[in-house]
């Protein structure tokens, strides 16, 4: 128990002397194992100053438990937990784990069902080569700029900082940062009382489910999509209705036709680079789905997850810049820009859903982390980030391009896809002699990840595609794990796949 306070419970309305009370508390401890032989005891003055007791009855407490034999005095003055106790029967806690004795791992009250099932990341042992997800590069991380910022915001603001904030919605620095951000870069309208600060985009996705959704609202998604996101929708008792994707996106007139039979009340979207698939909703579709919501009052979530990446043509606005009846909730983040563990997204919607979500986001979280959310304002302030996107941009177009390449010389005879204009990862198609989930296992023994269809279904149905980000790892990386990819590919091959299959 070194170099820590040590609670103790001491009862005044008790007749028993307080050293008494707490010579028979630590006596307890240590018959139970919670203090093992050798263990320092707290001093006489750290423990008194901790119980608000005088330092002579702490003292008195001490030479009690030595008299009994639970303590002993070492040269120097430290007190330490004798090596045997005068308990004839201890209850030790065992010093190793096979020794430990077993304790219940059910609660000992009843839990309430889970409503969605878990999606925990799967354990990625040293080496493992990552094409699984759309990650950034964590290796290229402006590190030290963000240091510098975070430092900075703590010296000159760390004590006003660190208390409780009235900033529901976020820090104002922030808010007016990532205003300008959407402003310039997205098209939005410069407006910080419609910005909402997040803990990552999961919790911008669960303000929104709590702030509009009743039990039994539907919600429509795309037919294949973001899990967590559908999870969300579905804890909130809303009856979630995939709708159908072509290589325009989503089918609006299958919205339309569902919208008929039903009434919607969100629909969840990816229009930029659809999660998965890559595909960019088409500007007809575009008009045609913010219409429909317009006539129908439906709330539109748009998920622009990577609006930085796009490298070939002109990058597209987001649906929110196209918007004058206020039916688009926008939702961005800095996990593509920065780091995922950066845990910081963002809101733009009407200021009464704002409002709504913040009051909501006080009973969860009561709110941000000030210091980051300023030290991150500063990065957009000075522009650090968006050199930082520059950069990124350049060094994942390159790794786009190297990627593809050798996907074609190693998997083109099994893979067919479109080279995607931006994002962080591929979908393609695989040929129907390929067991997936055998090629997968496969490949995970040679230590790569990587993701297939059917972990992006509603109902976990089978898809046969693969889904292979390229920003994890560099031009070498991802050309060893794609090799690896094709070694493993014969193991699970119900007959050898011999026809080359074109790709635009």
């Amino acid at each position: 128990m070194r170099h820590r306070d040590f609670p103790v419970s001491l009862d005044s309305s008790d007749e028993t002397p307080i050293f008494v009370q707490i010579s028979q508390a630590l006596a307890r401890d240590i018959a139970r194992g919670r203090l093992r032989p050798g263990d320092a005891v707290p001093g006489t003055r750290t423990l008194a100053d901790t119980l608000g007791v005088h330092r002579s009855t702490v003292v008195a407490a001490y030479a009690e438990l030595a008299a009994q034999g639970w303590v002993a005095t070492k040269p120097g003055g430290a007190t330490y937990v004798a090596a045997e106790s005068p308990d004839p029967k201890p209850r030790r806690f065992a010093a190793t784990p096979r020794e430990r004795p077993a304790l219940p791992t059910a609660a000992g009250y009843p839990l309430r069902e889970p409503s969605v099932p878990a999606l925990p990341l799967p354990e990625e042992p040293r080496g493992t080569l990552r094409l699984a997800g759309g990650s950034p590069d964590l290796r290229l991380l402006p590190i030290e700029a963000l240091s510098r910022a975070y430092r900075r915001v703590t010296r000159r603001r760390g004590k006003a900082l660190l208390g409780y904030s009235p900033h529901l919605a976020g820090h104002p620095d922030l808010r007016v940062a990532i205003a300008r951000l959407v402003s310039s870069a997205r098209g939005l309208a410069d407006d910080p009382e419609a910005v909402l600060v997040t803990r990552g985009s999961q919790m911008a996705l669960d303000l929104i489910g709590r702030s509009l959704l009743e039990p039994g609202d539907v919600v429509a998604v795309e037919q294949l999509g973001y899990p967590n996101a559908v999870n969300v929708f579905r804890r909130a008792g809303a009856t979630v209705v995939p709708i159908p994707l072509d290589r325009h996106g989503l089918d609006v007139d299958a919205l339309i036709a569902l919208s008929r039979q039903q009434r919607v009340r969100l629909v969840y979207v990816t229009p930029h680079h659809q999660y998965p698939t890559t595909v960019t909703l088409a500007p007809t579709r575009r008009l045609a789905l913010l219409e429909h919501a317009r006539r129908e009052r439906i709330a539109i979530v748009e998920d622009d997850y990577d609006q930085e990446f796009h490298y070939d043509g002109r990058p597209v606005l987001p649906l929110a810049s196209n918007d004058p009846h206020r039916n688009v909730i926008y939702v961005g983040t800095f996990a593509k820009i920065v780091a995922p563990g950066l845990r910081v997204a963002f809101v733009v919607a009407p200021h009464s859903l704002v409002e709504r979500m913040s009051a909501e986001r006080a009973l969860i979280d009561r709110q941000g982390d000030a210091i980051l959310e300023c030290a991150v304002a500063e990065l957009l302030e000075d522009g650090e980030l968006q050199r930082h996107v520059r950069r990124m941009r350049r060094v994942y177009h390159a790794r786009r391009d190297a990627f593809c390449d050798v996907v074609e010389r190693e998997l083109g005879h099994v893979l067919t896809y479109q080279r995607p204009p931006g994002g962080l990862q591929i979908w393609a198609e695989v040929a129907p002699d390929v067991s997936l989930e055998l090629w997968q296992q496969r490949a995970k023994e040679r230590g790569v990840l990587f993701q297939i269809g059917r972990q992006f279904t509603l109902d976990g149905a089978a898809v046969q595609n693969v889904r292979l980000g390229y920003a994890f790892t560099n031009e070498k990386e991802g050309a060893l794990a794609l090799r690896r990819m094709a070694e493993c590919l014969p193991a699970a091959q119900r007959a050898p796949s011999r026809r080359r299959r074109h790709r635009p």
